[in-house]
This record gives C-alpha cells, structure tokens and sequence, in this order.
C-alpha cells in the first residue's frame, strides 16, 4: 500500500485553508501533518512533510522559500498577487526543490488555459480579445492571478484589457471574450465551490513528491 502524503498547511485558517482540512479528513491518500496561519513559525511545520501546500499570502513567501530550502520539501503555492521580485524568488528556490506554482488549481479553469490559447492561434489578429473576471468582495488583489495568466497567454495580442469586479460572495468567474467583424467568441468558467481549487491542490501535492526539482504549473500537473 502506497504511504499517505504528509502535507503541511500555510494559511490553515484562511477559507481555502479550511477547506482543505475537511477535504483532507476524508482522503485516505493524504494526512495534514502540520499547520500554521499568521504569526506562527513556518519553518517547522516544514521538518515532518513530504510538501507544503501555502495558501497563506504573499507576504509570507519569503519564509515558505527559506524552509523548503532549509528543509528541501517540495511546494504547491496558492497565493496570488506576488511582485516580481517575490516571483524571482519563487524560480530560484525552484533550481533546488520541485515546485508547483498555479494562479488556479481548478482543472476545469486549466482547460480555459488551454482553450484560449487555442483560440487565439485560430483567431489571430482579426479578433480583439479582452478579460473579465468577477470574485467576492473580500478578495484583494484584482486582477486575479487567473487574469493575469490569461493575460500572458494572450499577450502576443498586445496589452490585454482586463475588467476587475468584487461584488458578493462570487467564488469566481473568469470570461475571455474575442470580439471580431460580425461575431464574437466567449469562454467562461465560473467556479461553484472553492472545493474545486483545494482538491486541485491536494491534487498537485500528491503529484509533486519525488519530482525533480524545478517550477511546475498545474498544466503540468494536468498533463495538458
């Protein structure tokens, strides 16, 4: 029988976080063997695991990339809304432990990925495209990293305009629109549960121990 994955949580607390610790209870593949949320020390949660799932925030990226390396436990980041310089220190830590960092871990929103780099190729420059993405008022950052990754998919079109909504309790919804002479092309995903991005999670942290080391996204995750 294969051993269950030891995962340590960053951001326990937060809703994601919660979510997969009930997820977790009922997976007979994965077993939470530490969590931590603000103000409590990182780098030992990281000494009994096998991956780190952080779902914390971006603040706290630094102390995730020093105990992976001190530690050389694998990652799957969650967080959104990094700086570049913060995102140069996610791909160095990558050149010593395995990585997956994903502004989504949704597979259905990974196939929009997927389908929208596709249709850009069949639409080329006839058809302008543009980002609308919607989630609850409590989320900070905007654009969404799903946007942003939308955005670098499409950036051979140029600057991409990208409309930012917080309204209510919308979990999230992503529409990429092309609008071309007489016709336009929507592709939507619009997320139900938070569920969706938390097994998607478990889902990478499964598939990240033992890889080699490198920066991984979901799509590779996925196989797509």
């Amino acid at each position: 029988m294969k051993s269950r994955v030891r995962i340590a949580l960053i951001g326990s607390r937060g809703r994601m976080g919660q979510t997969i610790v009930d997820l977790a209870k009922n997976d007979p593949k994965i077993d939470i063997v530490a969590q931590c949320d603000i103000g409590d020390p990182i780098e030992s949660a990281f000494k009994n695991c096998d991956v780190a799932i952080d779902f914390s925030n971006a603040g706290a990226i630094d102390e995730v990339c020093g105990a992976s390396l001190k530690h050389q436990k694998a990652v799957v980041i969650g967080t959104t809304g990094h700086s570049n310089e913060q995102r140069q220190l996610i791909e160095k830590t990558a050149r010593s432990v395995p990585i997956v960092f994903a502004s989504n871990f949704s597979v259905g929103v990974n196939a929009l990925f997927a389908l929208t780099r596709r249709a850009a190729e069949i639409l080329s420059s006839e058809f302008a495209p543009k980002i609308t993405e919607t989630h609850h008022k409590m989320k900070k950052d905007a654009p969404s990293g799903t946007a942003k990754t939308l955005g670098e998919i499409l950036k051979e079109a140029g600057e991409i305009p990208i409309e930012s909504i917080r309204e209510g309790e919308v979990v999230g919804e992503h529409t990429v629109t092309f609008v071309g002479p007489g016709e336009r092309l929507e592709l939507t995903h619009r997320a139900g549960s938070r569920e969706i991005f938390a097994r998607g999670a478990l889902r990478a942290a499964e598939w990240i121990v033992g890889k080699p080391t490198g920066l991984y996204s979901m799509q590779d995750v996925l196989g797509l």
